[in-house]
């Protein structure tokens, strides 16, 4: 085949993948997992047999269309390990995991879920939490996180955050971080804490 030839055919396809995942950002943001890919096809101005070639399943397509997310994920770890101060940066990890979410509805639930065949997100999701579970580690011998929380805790209130409901993305961004403030006010340790009930069983597994 002629090289002219050959070269328009790969910017097509490097344009329709592109197309592709815009429009999933787009929708996962809005709309979470549940979207139909159909749906991602159509906004994206494609035919489900293109969407397919490039994405043969939802779960790699989510894995890429976050990609960006889980980097930012990882720089966010690591400025809290980074801050002497362990509480603070605790804080940290939470106020913008919380934003993060927030711009995202779909991130929130791509990183809940296991996606046990898309191995960088998997190592991405479990570098995450061993990060924050250090950092927590540290904050508790500062005596400022309360003793019993656990890891479950913080993927307990990620559930919860995820009630916000899409509107202006002001308003979520506000309703997020006023959230995340009365989360801090639930895991910092005082004398009059009560004991927290039984740890739950969620999925997927947390890392120790």
């Amino acid at each position: 085949m002629p090289d002219h030839l050959t070269h328009p055919r790969r910017s097509d396809a490097r344009d329709n993948r592109e197309r592709i995942l815009d429009a999933a950002r787009t929708l996962f943001a809005t709309e979470g997992l549940n979207v139909p890919m159909r749906e991602i096809a159509r906004l994206a101005e494609v035919g489900p047999a293109t969407l397919y070639r490039h994405f043969p399943a939802k779960e790699s397509l989510a894995t890429e269309a976050f990609a960006d997310q889980m980097r930012i994920c990882h720089a966010i770890a690591d400025e809290g390990l980074a801050d002497p101060d362990p509480w603070r940066g605790f804080c940290h990890v939470i106020e913008r995991t919380f934003d993060l979410n927030a711009r995202s509805r779909g991130f929130t639930e791509a990183f809940m879920s296991t996606f046990p065949n898309a191995l960088d997100f998997a190592a991405s999701r479990e570098y995450a939490l061993k990060s924050v579970a250090e950092l927590a580690r540290r904050a508790k011998e500062t005596g400022h996180l309360r003793p019993d929380f656990v890891l479950e805790d913080l993927m307990l209130m990620l559930m919860a955050h995820r009630g916000i409901q899409p509107g202006s993305q002001a308003a979520r961004t506000a309703a997020s971080r006023r959230f995340a403030a009365f989360v801090i006010e639930a895991f910092r340790a005082t004398s009059e804490a009560a004991p927290l009930p039984p740890v739950p069983r969620l999925t997927p597994a947390i890392v120790g």
